[in-house]
């Protein structure tokens, strides 16, 4: 008998756990050896992390904001990876979608019953606009998606800056570099957490539905595995990719405009927090799961939640971005390795 190794198409979902949970602490051993040669207080550092993050009010309502639009953008990149495309522009979608919002609210009066499902509107339509050329430049010219999303990432963000510290500067000189408060705000239910997480939760469960179980969905994840194969099979390979990618930008929108409208309640300079990018990896942890995006985007949240309580503690961002690293690392590992068996086989 021999063995050699096998890969498969896929994992299950308790190796799968139970590799990414290895990855984790792995990276936090590694972590503390770094910190021990360093002389820091390990089992302070430690208990610190966890009561803030876990043991607190306060920490548990930081991680429900964060994982908000942790949990949209994840999803915007992994609904157009189902049809064979990378969104890396999430970033600048999720800019465009803070910025219609707050214009509507600025300028748009009416009741708040009336003008936050405005916001809600103009955050998506901003998003899809802001992914509409590249997508056609996608489905019609064949231009790379990667390079177009990613270069208007700056425009976004720059758009951003323009705004709040010039034309919509907050004009009463308590802000100096953001609009005055909305006068609309997403409600809460919890502390300072607003509805916008439970609908992100929601909106991720119903793309899983529809994407599993139904013939759209199927349509979508055809296409996206083998295009070839698809158009053979009749399937409208470019009306897909154009409907999905519009769908990607609407959710990155809607994620701006919940942070605008729910956490910052105003639009400012670095409003997104990096958000699209590590929206990227979110998906990519998700491995191409609906429902996997809600996990991939709690892991991120506990890591950033994570790293802001080690500053707290004078840990530089440093020190703070190399563990965060580091747990990526591994995680990406565990989640690669786990898709590969020792089978054992008949010697020839």
């Amino acid at each position: 008998m021999a063995i050699r190794i096998q890969r498969v198409p896929s994992e299950s979902l308790a190796g799968g756990v139970a590799a990414r949970l290895v990855a984790i602490v792995l990276a936090l051993v590694v972590a503390a050896i770094v910190f021990a040669f360093t002389g820091a207080d390990l089992g302070k550092l430690g208990a610190h992390v966890l009561k803030s993050t876990f043991g607190s009010r306060f920490g548990l309502m930081d991680l429900g904001l964060i994982m908000t639009p942790l949990t949209l953008t994840g999803l915007a990149v992994m609904i157009a990876l189902k049809v064979g495309a990378w969104n890396i522009g999430a970033e600048g979608q999720f800019c465009a979608g803070a910025f219609a919002a707050t214009a509507v609210a600025l300028f748009v009066p009416g009741p708040n019953v009336v003008v936050l499902p405005l916001m809600f509107v103009a955050g998506a339509l901003g998003g899809m606009i802001w992914i509409l050329i590249p997508t056609l430049a996608r489905a019609y010219a064949d231009v790379s998606e990667l390079i177009t999303t990613l270069l208007l990432n700056f425009v976004g963000v720059l758009l951003i800056y323009y705004v709040a510290t010039g034309p919509w500067l907050d004009p009463s000189g308590v802000s100096f570099a953001s609009t005055a408060r909305l006068p609309h705000d997403v409600p809460s239910f919890w502390g300072d957490v607003h509805w916008g997480l439970p609908l992100a939760i929601l909106l991720t469960v119903a793309v899983a539905a529809v994407l599993n179980f139904t013939r759209w969905g199927y349509e979508v994840r055809i296409a996206g595995s083998n295009p070839n194969a698809a158009r053979y099979a009749a399937i409208p390979f470019r009306r897909h990719l154009i409907v999905v990618m519009l769908m990607s930008g609407a959710i990155a929108g809607l994620a701006g405009m919940l942070e605008a409208a729910g956490t910052a309640h105003r639009l400012q300079g670095g409003i997104s927090n990096n958000f699209g990018y590590i929206g990227i990896m979110v998906a990519v942890l998700a491995r191409g799961s609906a429902i996997g995006v809600i996990a991939g985007a709690a892991l991120m949240a506990i890591i950033l939640k994570s790293g802001i309580s080690l500053q707290t503690q004078g840990v530089n961002i440093s020190t703070v971005l190399a563990i965060t690293g580091l747990i990526l690392f591994f995680t990406a590992l565990a989640d690669e390795l786990s898709h590969y068996r020792i089978v054992r086989t008949k010697e020839a």
